[in-house]
């Protein structure tokens, strides 16, 4: 076969991720940069809270690309960090991608039935805060799919 259909996170999905996102930010205090990417990586569904970082907003795109680029949590990298110091096997991964390939936590993959059909991308916060807020969107849109049992998203 020449072509294959890749599972995409809908636009419906992405804004239940956004909003649980949100209410979680609210609870923590917090104002988030809040993204979803699809699984092209491309951009989805963005929310900037009233006082998030501006200086953040590329970070939470940067986050939600690398996270359904890699399928992995962004935080995975901070834990090998000696990967990515200068000599480890890593280094430089941070400048592939036009330098948008982060190793900050807070970049959370959606996966559904072993596909990755996008991510989610905080920032404003620590990296575990970001990751925080993240984990929150995600687990939402695993919920509503639960309620929906099984339908497309």
């Amino acid at each position: 076969m020449a072509t294959r259909s890749v599972p995409n996170l809908s636009l419906e999905a992405a804004q239940i991720a956004a909003q649980a996102a949100q209410e979680k930010a609210r609870s923590m205090g917090i104002d988030f940069n809040i993204a979803l990417v699809d699984a092209s990586l491309y951009l989805l569904h963005f929310v900037r809270m009233p006082n998030a970082k501006l200086t953040s907003i590329d970070i939470a795109v940067n986050k939600a690309f690398t996270a359904a680029g890699h399928r992995v949590p962004t935080s995975t990298y901070t834990t090998q960090t000696k990967n990515f110091l200068p000599g480890g096997p890593g280094y430089s991964i941070h400048n592939s991608n036009g330098g948008r390939f982060t190793l900050i936590g807070g970049g959370v993959p959606i996966e559904i039935e072993g596909t990755v059909v996008g991510a989610i991308g905080v920032s404003t916060g620590t990296p575990a805060q970001d990751t925080e807020v993240a984990t929150a969107g995600v687990d939402a849109v695993y919920a509503w799919l639960r309620k929906k049992q099984g339908s497309k998203l």
